[in-house]
């Protein structure tokens, strides 16, 4: 079956729509786009060019997709992209731009869920089924992992991480790198403690949440982690603290002062 497209719809004449994709009334899809199998495009959405986008993603009426980055010193003809991966839902008035440096990408990875008014910059990384709720803005570069849930309205800086299997209270303001598996809120942000629901939900229990929350405890009393079993969700730890951070990393809540 061929792509089923409004008539009101606007294609432009080199664009590539994979099989059984729709395209609602008044969609734009601009010069260059790249749009995967069973993708769905509704109504006034616009997919600019150097959008590519995988397969059976659902972009929801007056979502935006690969516009400029908001910042002033990019030149509008520089070759970036923002790339997409596979069965991603944008929601009314989502946006996403693509990247400000030479032949890069703004990435989303797959299975991710992205509600109401919220906004990827320029230069991010998102990773695979992560959930933004509505009115989540994240800046440039910012880096965001897997399984990672965003409470409404949050706002994160630029150049910030946020660790995988972590969840973010609405909104708090991130302005320090967040710690992945662990839950962060209140202003100033602070760890408070494990991501107790997400780890179970996807089958982080037993012996390997035991490890976890040993990690949790030497991490808030400053303590390295040599000498705890390394699974594979400590090595991941291990490895995504390893990295230079650019923002430095919240800090926790003193349980005894709360």
């Amino acid at each position: 079956m061929t792509a089923l497209i409004h008539p009101t719809a606007y294609i432009a004449s080199n664009v590539k729509l994979g099989e059984n994709v729709s395209v609602g009334p008044f969609a734009v899809i601009e010069e260059g786009a790249v749009i995967g199998a069973n993708s769905q495009i509704g109504a006034h959405a616009v997919v600019h060019g150097r959008v590519k986008m995988g397969e059976a993603n659902v972009l929801h009426p007056h979502a935006v997709l690969g516009g400029l980055p908001q910042d002033l010193g990019f030149k509008a003809e520089t070759q970036t992209w923002l790339e997409i991966g596979d069965r991603n839902v944008f929601r009314e008035g989502f946006t996403a731009h693509r990247a400000t440096i030479a032949e890069s990408a703004t990435h989303i990875g797959s299975d991710c869920y992205f509600m109401n008014n919220s906004h990827v910059a320029h230069d991010c990384t998102v990773g695979n089924k992560t959930i933004f709720a509505n009115n989540v803005a994240i800046g440039g570069f910012v880096e965001v992992g897997n399984n990672v849930f965003m409470g409404g309205a949050v706002v994160v800086h630029q150049f910030c991480r946020v660790g995988s299997y972590a969840i973010v209270q609405g909104t708090t303001g991130i302005n320090m790198d967040v710690i992945p598996f662990m839950l962060i809120g209140g202003r100033p942000a602070k760890h408070y403690r494990l991501n107790i629901v997400g780890l179970r939900r996807a089958g982080i229990v037993g012996d390997d949440y035991k490890v976890l929350s040993s990690a949790f405890r030497r991490l808030k009393n400053k303590q390295g982690l040599d000498g705890l079993d390394v699974t594979v969700q400590l090595q991941y730890l291990k490895d995504w603290l390893a990295v230079d951070s650019k923002r430095g990393l919240h800090g926790f809540v003193d349980i005894a002062k709360e």
